[in-house]
């Protein structure tokens, strides 16, 4: 299905010139000559994108922003203002009202189609990391990995998960809870963009869930740098008197206490190096099973699906 795009301009030509610019290009197009119209038919076809020009009739570019993202209906969809004023409290005035970015008249079609594009796409990343960690989502976890068994590449697929969490969240609440989680996303992000590490993906599924995609040839070496600089950094997170205990002490329902050791991470591998996957659920599945041998163990681990394929030659 084609993205839709509405484009709010009252100058005809100007509006015709954006019109065959992105039609080339794929895109289902919406005109609106006034601010009303803009309104009403923002609310209505609900596009993927908007061009608005700040000098409308009726009601300027500025109120239509900032009624746009006061409906919750339209609040998040992207804006691109086109403007003839070159000054730049007018630039600022726009992106601290919401705008996602602005294009100048008169603007060279190539530059306008670049400017939608990369917009559509920061805006569908947005919507897709997940808001805890930014980092991406289910849906772009998803695609990740089918791209990665439909091709012929060998790649290795961590499932990375915190042991203990829920006593430890219980215990300090939910925003310390939520500083776990963030610390386990930035030392992923940190030990992804190390030069010694092929990583392709980081993701978030949710929770104190994650997902790292890398090179199958480093991937027991990263496995091991997550868990050393994991075990540096965790215990900043627990207070002085448990951290030095080594557990904490959390209350069930029914009142009674119970000591829980400290948080750890266990971390399943799969790769394709032996064996091939028929779909992303199958590397997933055995990933997660590898994250279950991993978390028998007391303290950080990782375990590696070590298996060949069994499948006889000749089977497809």
């Amino acid at each position: 299905m084609a993205l839709k795009i509405l484009i709010a301009d009252d100058d005809e030509s100007v509006a015709e010139f954006i019109e065959l610019s992105l039609r080339r290009e794929g895109f289902e197009l919406v005109l609106a000559r006034d601010g009303e119209q803009t309104l009403k038919l923002a609310l209505e076809e609900l596009p993927d994108l908007i061009l608005l020009d700040i000098m409308m009739p009726k009601v300027d570019g500025f109120e239509i922003l900032r009624r746009l993202r006061a409906d919750p209906s339209t609040e998040t969809i992207p804006i691109i203002l086109v403007t003839a004023k070159n000054l730049s409290a007018d630039k600022v005035l726009g992106l601290t009202a919401g705008a996602d970015d602005y294009i100048l008249k008169p603007f060279d079609p190539m530059e306008l189609v670049a400017r939608v594009k990369s917009t559509l796409k920061r805006s569908k990343g947005m919507r897709e990391a997940s808001p805890l960690t930014g980092l991406p989502g289910n849906l772009a976890i998803v695609q990740e990995l089918e791209n990665r068994v439909s091709s012929e590449g060998l790649f290795a697929l961590m499932h990375i998960d915190l042991d203990n969490f829920k006593s430890f969240n219980d215990h300090y609440g939910f925003m310390r809870g939520d500083q776990a989680i963030k610390l386990v996303s930035r030392l992923l992000r940190i030990v992804s963009l190390k030069d010694e590490h092929e990583v392709s993906f980081v993701g978030h599924i949710g929770g104190d869930d994650f997902v790292m995609v890398c090179d199958a040839s480093g991937v027991e070496a990263l496995a091991e740098t997550i868990i050393e600089e994991f075990g540096k950094n965790i215990l900043a997170l627990y207070d002085p008197k448990d951290a030095a205990a080594g557990f904490v002490i959390v209350k069930d329902r029914r009142g009674e206490t119970q000591q829980f050791p400290l948080m750890t991470v266990s971390i399943g591998i799969v790769t394709n190096v032996n064996r091939k996957f028929n779909s992303y659920l199958e590397a997933s599945e055995i990933a997660g099973e590898m994250k279950q041998f991993a978390k028998l163990k007391a303290t950080s681990s990782f375990s590696i699906d070590r298996r060949t394929d069994e499948r006889p030659p000749g089977a497809s």
